[in-house]
């Protein structure tokens, strides 16, 4: 402080305290630095990703019409279908048949199954297919046989624009390498690649014949419509229509909304690490703030000394923490406007549009905001107690806390910091009950860290171990005696422990969820579509390469008709029937046999009804997964009618079975009995495991040569393509966790840092008493060492339960933790705090005490 100063009479004067908080901020510049950081990182979190999404939203509603790349796209299963809520309106069509199908590389003698889009129009009206040469999206169209090849297939057989690929009976030339273009998605090019040909050339290859299973596709672009049109609209009012005739529809609005909704779950994922990012943020500053304060509070006892009131100081502080909190969120906004430019460039392998890089000013300045008020309002509940500082305190050194009753202000400050935790939940997480739920496990998490602090002091002051050595006595008694500091870095650094790991396991948890494992004996090889007169062949075929018949399995197409008795008309007419119409839409494919498989355990019922002789006729019992029976209010004994192929069959629901989707294997969500479906129209797969890629590229040759109907599918390639992409997936989850956890480290290491200053006094006194330096830093050590641990430990345990929670309520999964990364965290989050807490302790050990008092206590 100044030597010189005038302390205002009666009336605050703001000069004065302006002049006041300059003159104490030049003296704590390294302590503040530390508040101003956990502001800086949390709002630069906030800031990068909020304005990533923003402009990733302005960007797919301005790309939506390139993204569709027509007004309207219809489509069906059949080639006859119409729609006559646009027979009015002037219009161009495009047409695009697809269908799964093996090409072959006369090249290097290999096949491909790739889906096959034979089109025919202008399509895309709006963007383009792009390729590569860029000439070729037009040349391929030119009436020759010419075809665009997806570029991934292209680098995997070594093909170069200009060779030959062979189609069914046709060969086409490959004009250009396909990069991207309108209604592909990720997922789809994974197991069939998209090959376009043109449509003159699709009956000559022999491909589509009666019973092929083509998707249709029409592709409109309106001339001039009216202005009282609204295509929207119309669709919504013929959508009855539209799903009685199996017609699928989607206009540029609802390709937005869609490509929007795919983004949810990466949205609310950024959403939540920018949310605990600043959470951690506001955990700094309170415990920076509690601890500046505590230190600054003799400081305060001689300006009242002076004649300043307790509401002069208040302010003097207020209005230091305020500009510094300007400061930082200035500061973070644009560290964090720098950091978005680097986000689209990580998630570019995900996003359907190209991002474009903006301010976006709503962002920037909604996180300035929030991280002033954030540093006020986590700062209040600290300075609030200078307004009531005792001068006495300039005498004792220290305020009794005990004999002063709680300020009722501090209540309403708490109130406002649960208030602000739930609205900014709800703002990033946009679910006000998952918000209530957040807030809540903060504030048990608050109030569990405040227990395990306070039963820590009380059960080491109660069973204190006198008989041990001077170090250990010095450094347990450090934890319960006067200016202690077990509360706040117990607190903060176990919310900040929790938070991260809280983070790490969810994010390990999202990863695993969507990896695909194998073994060496797991199938990695599929042959469909075979034919009834093809099984035995394709089969000794297989067997004559050496390779075994795991599965080979009929599949039989067909629809629902009705459940006891109900349609889907009476369910679309009648809204007080408890059934969904999605199961009447589905195409379902499914299989016969008597008994269970591998990957299914039956959870009730039968599979074979028990035969009663005076029974004229048995119907069938069918099995059905046990969930799709719960999600669609289904039950045993229900009757259920199936179309197949225009011939009702008549089944009793009989049992239901819980099925493992993620074996490599024919899962099915209805089986039949045998007797049944044998003389259906049916195709077959079958299943096998090859030992090589050279093993599996010279089968799927012979069978795609003697067999041109006949697709095969190479899992093991998809499994390895999955690994690439779920690699790419693992690196940007933790990328983006990255902030959270710069943000949980720079809150511990000020804590521990800011806490050097309730031990100076301490360490000063022991030295002048004769204590070594050797003795300082071995209970300085111990200190931190049980300070860290149990704030690690009682983090760690949070984490572990708000993991289970979040786990077995919001992700519908398993939570189980993996102990060696547990053991990591508590290592590194112990070791930080006992290595800062060192470093801490060097300037006071290496420096004489009185030069050490002099720079030390202000």
């Amino acid at each position: 402080m100044d030597k010189r100063i005038n302390v205002p009479s009666k009336q605050v004067s703001w000069r004065w305290i302006l002049q006041m908080a300059w003159r104490d901020t030049r003296k704590s510049k390294s302590r503040l630095l530390l508040f101003i950081s956990s502001i800086i990182i949390g709002i630069a979190a906030l800031v990068a990703i909020n304005s990533f999404s923003d402009n990733l939203q302005h960007d797919i509603n301005n790309q939506a019409k390139e993204l569709l790349g027509a007004d309207l796209e219809l489509a069906s299963n059949d080639s006859s279908f119409s729609y006559s809520g646009i027979e009015k309106l002037e219009y161009k069509v495009s047409y695009e048949n697809s269908f799964a199908s093996m090409v072959f590389f006369p090249k290097n003698q290999e096949s491909r199954l790739v889906d096959v889009r034979s089109l025919e129009g202008d399509f895309p009206y709006y963007g383009k297919i792009e390729t590569e040469p860029a000439t070729a999206e037009a040349s391929f169209r030119d009436g020759a046989p010419k075809a665009l090849v997806d570029q991934s297939v292209m680098i995997q057989y070594n093909a170069q624009v200009g060779d030959s690929i062979r189609i069914g009976n046709v060969l086409f030339k490959i004009e250009g390498a396909l990069i991207s273009s309108p209604s592909q998605s990720m997922g789809a090019t994974l197991v069939a690649p998209a090959v376009y040909i043109p449509m003159s050339y699709l009956k000559q290859t022999g491909l589509v014949k009666r019973g092929s299973r083509v998707y249709y596709r029409r592709f409109y672009q309106f001339i001039d419509p009216p202005k009282s049109f609204n295509i929207d609209d119309q669709i919504w009012e013929d959508s009855d229509t539209l799903r009685q005739q199996k017609i699928s529809s989607e206009t540029i609005r609802e390709r937005k909304e869609s490509t929007g909704e795919t983004f949810n779950d990466l949205a609310d994922f950024l959403n939540l690490v920018a949310f605990v990012a600043l959470l951690l943020g506001c955990v700094g500053v309170a415990s920076a703030v509690h601890i500046y304060i505590k230190e600054k509070i003799r400081l305060v006892a001689i300006l009242r000394c002076l004649g300043a009131s307790g509401r002069d100081a208040f302010f003097i502080y207020l209005t230091q923490i305020s500009i510094l909190g300007l400061i930082g969120s200035i500061l973070g906004a644009l560290a964090g406007t720098l950091i978005q430019t680097v986000l689209p460039e990580v998630f570019a392998e995900f996003l359907p549009v190209e991002v474009t890089i903006a301010l976006s000013w709503t962002s920037i300045l909604g996180g300035v905001l929030t991280g002033l008020f954030m540093a006020v309002l986590f700062a209040l509940s600290s300075l609030i107690s200078i307004r009531k500082a005792s001068p006495l305190i300039t005498l004792r050194g220290i305020e009794d806390q005990t004999k002063r009753k709680k300020d009722k202000a501090q209540w309403l400050i708490y109130a406002s910091i649960l208030v602000f935790v739930v609205g900014f939940a709800f703002i990033q997480i946009g679910s006000i009950a998952d918000s209530l739920v957040f807030t809540v496990f903060i504030v048990l998490a608050f109030g569990f860290l405040a227990l395990v602090a306070k039963s820590c002091m009380w059960i080491v002051k109660k069973f204190f171990p006198a008989s041990w050595s001077y170090v250990w006595r010095q450094s347990l008694a450090n934890l319960y005696r006067p200016n202690n500091q077990t509360l706040v870095l117990i607190s903060s650094i176990g919310l900040g422990t929790a938070l991260i790991t809280t983070l790490y396991f969810i994010q390990t948890l999202l990863i695993n969820e969507v990896e695909i494992t194998t073994n060496e004996d797991r199938p990695n090889m599929m042959v469909f579509d075979i034919q009834n007169h093809q099984v035995e062949t394709i089969s000794s075929l297989t067997k004559e390469k050496g390779l075994p018949v795991l599965q080979s399995v009929p599949i039989v197409t067909m629809r629902l008709e009705s459940v006891n008795g109900i349609t889907h008309e009476q369910v679309l007419n009648d809204t007080s029937i408890n059934l969904r119409s999605g199961i009447f839409r589905r195409e379902w494919r499914v299989t016969y046999r008597d008994s269970l498989i591998d990957s299914e355990e039956l959870v009730s019922g039968s599979l074979r009804p028990e035969i009663d002789q005076s029974l004229q006729e048995i119907v069938p019992l069918v099995s059905l997964e046990d969930d799709y029976v719960k999600r669609n209010k289904l039950k045993l004994g229900d009757t259920l009618v199936w179309n197949v192929q225009g011939i009702p069959v008549s089944t009793i629901l009989g049992s239901t079975r819980d099925i493992d989707w993620n074996r490599v294997q024919t899962n099915f969500l209805a089986l039949f009995p045998t007797g049944v479906l044998e003389s259906a129209p049916q195709f077959h797969v079958l299943i096998t495991r090859v030992r090589s890629i050279e093993e599996g590229a010279l089968f799927q040759r012979d069978i795609v040569k003697a067999y041109p109907n006949v697709s095969v599918i190479d899992i093991g390639l998809i499994l390895n393509t999955l690994d690439d992409i779920l690699d790419k997936i693992s690196f940007v989850i933790r990328f983006m966790a990255l902030f959270s956890i710069i943000t949980g480290l720079l809150v511990l290491i000020s804590s521990v840092i800011l806490s050097k200053f309730q031990r100076i006094k301490e360490s000063v006194l022991l030295r002048t008493m004769g204590g070594s330096k050797r003795q300082i830093l071995t209970i300085n050590s111990l200190e931190y060492f049980f300070l860290g641990s149990l704030a690690s430990l009682s983090g760690i345990l949070l984490a572990m339960l708000g993991s289970w929670g979040l786990a077995y309520y919001s992700f519908n999964s398993t939570f189980v933790p993996n102990l060696l990364p547990v053991l990591a965290i508590y290592s590194i989050i112990t070791g930080l705090t006992i290595i800062i807490g060192l470093i801490n302790s060097r300037g006071i050990v290496s420096k004489p005490p009185l030069e050490v008092l002099r720079n030390e206590i202000q």
